[in-house]
């Protein structure tokens, strides 16, 4: 069984000719039935006449070079044109006529080049019809004349209007196109900040803190080991994202949330960095946007806390209310900057970023006491 909801889909993929060949056909039938003989458009007044040969190719010409109405309009505005001057000047009016607007509308729509021409050219031709009409008896006044061309010249409007639609369209797809990819351009380089960033920061701070400990092996040892882990982790998060971007990944990307809070702070301690971590009320259900940025104000937070205020008290405050999440994460500024490389203040940017686009609101800036808070409120209930 054929879905009927498909046929417009597979309408649309088939050959613009393929599309047009019914249309072409209709016209070329309908002037074969005599019942519809005579009943075509008439210029000139001419009186109509019996179908002979000729009134055969007045109609392959009015009707089948439709096909092509697309793809050459110029080609089928010809050939449709010679055919409607034959039809015309030999008084056959046959059904096929219509060929001609519709070749008109298509110049007007498909046309890419010498558009000016195409018209003045019409023009002319059209004017050379209409003395070639009087000059064979025709009966209609100059102003019947210049209302059928008004006529055609109004239906190729439409057809200029529709090519004008149509090119708008193209270029608002292009330019959505190009936001999606510097938006996606942008997200990844987020990603890879926060990751490398926090991974890399503790692991410096951690070598940093190992050259002091040469005379204890035990903490030495632990102290390389917490490095030789976090690398690990910063090369595992690295491969899940490459998998992501990889567009023949089947699997899904396990993005951090508030479950992983305690591991991230455990990991900064371990870097030498005394964290207090406090969580009040229960967290609600919340979409994954929200927990995984809340996670990721918190990472950024403490990493700016390794580079700058490493050793620093440093309180780290989750609260979960009705409906949105509030971060908090500041330090005494008691601590001194660490040998860790430096931002260029990148990574507060992108996490503003993260929370206005979920309607929340963020906010990092300097305490009278030397230190430094990030505060950030994210609703719970954003669209991922």
């Amino acid at each position: 069984m054929i879905d009927l909801r498909t046929i417009p889909d597979m309408w649309r993929r088939w050959d613009a000719m393929v599309r047009d060949l019914p249309l072409a056909l209709l016209l070329a039938v309908g002037s074969l039935i005599p019942a519809l003989h005579g009943l075509g458009t008439h210029v000139g007044g001419l009186p109509s006449r019996p179908y002979d040969a000729l009134a055969i190719v007045a109609v392959v010409l009015q009707s089948l070079p439709l096909v092509v109405r697309r793809r050459w309009p110029d080609v089928c505005l010809v050939l449709v044109a010679i055919g409607f001057a034959i039809d015309q000047l030999r008084g056959y009016h046959t059904f096929a006529g219509t060929g001609l607007a519709i070749a008109v509308l298509s110049v007007g729509a498909h046309l890419d080049r010498f558009r000016r021409t195409a018209i003045v050219v019409v023009t002319a031709a059209y004017a050379v019809l209409a003395v070639a009409l009087d000059r064979n008896g025709g009966g209609e006044r100059p102003d019947e004349y210049v209302t059928f061309y008004l006529a055609l010249g109004l239906i190729w409007g439409v057809g200029a209007w529709l090519r004008s639609t149509r090119a708008a369209e193209a270029e608002r797809r292009l330019r959505v196109a190009a936001d999606t990819r510097a938006a996606e351009r942008a997200r990844i380089a987020r990603e890879l900040h926060d990751i490398v960033t926090h991974h890399v920061t503790a692991m410096v701070v951690q070598t940093e803190a190992a050259r002091y400990l040469t005379a204890a092996p035990d903490r030495l040892d632990e102290t390389l080991t917490a490095v030789t882990d976090t690398g690990r982790r910063a090369i595992t998060d690295l491969r899940h994202l490459l998998d992501v971007l990889n567009p023949d990944h089947g699997g899904e990307f396990r993005t951090p949330s508030i479950d992983d809070l305690g591991t991230l702070i455990e990991q900064t301690r371990r870097a030498g960095q005394p964290v207090e971590f406090t969580e009040e009320g229960k967290p609600a259900r919340s979409t994954g946007s929200a927990e995984f940025t809340t996670y990721r104000v918190v990472q950024e937070a403490l990493t700016n806390v390794l580079k700058y205020a490493h050793g620093s008290r440093t309180e780290v405050r989750v609260r979960y209310g009705e409906g949105e999440i509030t971060v908090e994460v500041g330090n005494d500024g008691s601590g001194s900057r660490s040998g860790s490389p430096g931002g260029g203040g990148r990574g507060l940017t992108g996490l503003g970023e993260r929370v206005e686009t979920l309607g929340g609101e963020f906010s990092a800036g300097a305490r009278a006491d030397g230190g430094f808070t990030v505060r950030a409120r994210i609703p719970a209930e954003s669209a991922s």
